[in-house]
Formats: C-alpha cells, sequence, structure tokens
C-alpha cells in the first residue's frame, strides 16, 4: 500500500507543451482556432477542432503519430519510473483529454506507471472522428469554482482523491503542476504535503501573492532536470524519515543521517510492477 501520493499536471508539466496546442499548430488548424477561440468554451473549441481535421482528411493515426512527437524531457521520464519503482502511487490531474493522454504515455512507456487519469473523456463517434467532452458535463450545475475553467475543477479532484484513499490510512501528497487551476488544488493539500510549481508559469505568479492560503510545503521547480532531482529529493527525504520511525521502541537509537535511500535515477526498472488498469 503506497504512503505517498504523486499527483501530476501534463501540460506544461510532464510535458513541455500544452498537447492541445501541439495538435492544432502542427496539424494546421491554427488559423481557424484562433478564430473561433473567442466565441466557445476551450473544451468544446477542441472537439471543434478534431472534427475540423477529420474533415480535413486527417486520421486518428496522425493524431496519434503527431502527439508522440511532443516534447517530454528524459529526467522527468526517468523520475516518474523512479516513483513508481519505489512504490509511490502516481496519479494524473489534467486538462488534456484521455486520448491524447494515454498515447503520450504509452509511447514512452509510462502509462501503467499511473494508477489513475483524471482528464476530460473522448471517445470515437461511428464516423471515426475523435470526440472530446467536458470532465464536468456542461449540462451539470456549475461546479461553482472561480479560479478553473468551467469544464473541470481541479480542486474538486484533489477532494475526490484524498476521500478515496483515506480509508487506507495517513497519505502524503506531492502535487506537480503549473497552471491557475493547480493552484486550486494546492489549496486542497494539507500540512506536511508538498506543492511543487513550476516557476515563471501562471501558478508560480499566484502563488507569489497568495502563498499565505497554503499549507503544504512549496518546493518550485523550472525545468526537466528540476522537476527530476526535486522530486526524488522529497522522495528521499520521506523515505528516509520512515526508516527513522522503524524500531524507535527499540534500546538502540537509530541515526538517520547514515541512512541513504535507493531511489536513484540510476535504478533500472525491470523490476517494477506494472499498476493494473
Amino acid at each position: 500500500m503506497a504512503r505517498v501520493v504523486v499527483l501530476f499536471d501534463f501540460d506544461k508539466t510532464m510535458i513541455d507543451c500544452d498537447s492541445d496546442n501541439w495538435i492544432v499548430d502542427e496539424l494546421g488548424v491554427t488559423e481557424l482556432f484562433t478564430q473561433l477561440l473567442p466565441t466557445l468554451p476551450w473544451n468544446s473549441l477542441m472537439d471543434r477542432m478534431l472534427m475540423e481535421l477529420h474533415s480535413q482528411g486527417k486520421t486518428i493515426e496522425d493524431i496519434a503519430e503527431c502527439l508522440k512527437k511532443a516534447p517530454l524531457n528524459p529526467r522527468i521520464i526517468s523520475s516518474i519510473k523512479s516513483a513508481h519503482a519505489s512504490g509511490c502511487d502516481l496519479r494524473i490531474v489534467s486538462d488534456a483529454n484521455v486520448f491524447f493522454i494515454e498515447t503520450i504515455l504509452e509511447h514512452h512507456g509510462l502509462l501503467n506507471c499511473f494508477s489513475e487519469i483524471n482528464t476530460n473523456p473522448s471517445f470515437i463517434d461511428k464516423e471515426g472522428r475523435l470526440r472530446v467532452l467536458p470532465y464536468h458535463d456542461f449540462n451539470s450545475p456549475p461546479h461553482g469554482c472561480t479560479i478553473c475553467p468551467p469544464n473541470m475543477c481541479k480542486g474538486l479532484i484533489m477532494e475526490k482523491i484524498r476521500a478515496s484513499v483515506s480509508a487506507e490510512g495517513k497519505k502524503q501528497f506531492i502535487y506537480l503542476g503549473d497552471g491557475a487551476a493547480d493552484f486550486c488544488a494546492g489549496l486542497k493539500l494539507e500540512g506536511g504535503d508538498v506543492l511543487m510549481p513550476r516557476k515563471n508559469f501562471p501558478i508560480w505568479e499566484i502563488i507569489s501573492t497568495n502563498q499565505r492560503l497554503l499549507t503544504a510545503n512549496i518546493h518550485e521547480w523550472n525545468n526537466g532536470e528540476d522537476l527530476e532531482t526535486t522530486l526524488l529529493k522529497l522522495l528521499n527525504s520521506i523515505f528516509t524519515e520512515e526508516k527513522c520511525s522503524v524500531g524507535t521502541d527499540q534500546l538502540v537509537e537509530v541515526n538517520c543521517k547514515f541512512l541513504t535511500s535507493s531511489i536513484t535515477t540510476h535504478d533500472t526498472f525491470s523490476n517494477a510492477l506494472p499498476v493494473p488498469r
């Protein structure tokens, strides 16, 4: 049973771009996207763009091949594999969509590292078009959050995740993100949890003027190397503390500074068990 739950945003956190913009720009519908942007919610606009791509003869395979080229820093790949191999419960909270995220993760051998993907649903309709739906049904009452977009409140998702694992005992959460909605999720973190905001991105600007609203510890990062170094250092610290707490009732005191963690960026992962999906 994992005691540490690591939650990743996807766009501009895990991959170094916005997956929606990547598809729009790389497949040549930027002009129409820009024209329609003032008239539709983002999620509905992406559904419209995917239908437009289908009308232009672009296939699901074309979209998948484009997604596989989206930039993903190798250091982030290794950090995800290290965290998974150490026994952490890894999850995604993203305003992208299921098809985009699963295609990219599978391409990089990361899909089985994650126990759950919280994102906008997607499906292929009877005409063979990729469609995207809002995570929060627009026909339902609004979620009421003024920070997040109307199709998804990451704070509510964070509350749902915390409630779903509460029966398993005390958990420590680490949340990584870059956007304003990730700040909303960060507001649901508690003391002892960690928020890892991407520096010089929207979440960082919000934190700079609203840090008093947060109870979690804050550890910023800037790029893939920073993310890996910071995340693995945090996990090393957590697991070292766990080692120290074992046997505290024994007569011989354990000196924690002599303990080292097995989590490194050079571990091999052949023995990591895939997470059932």
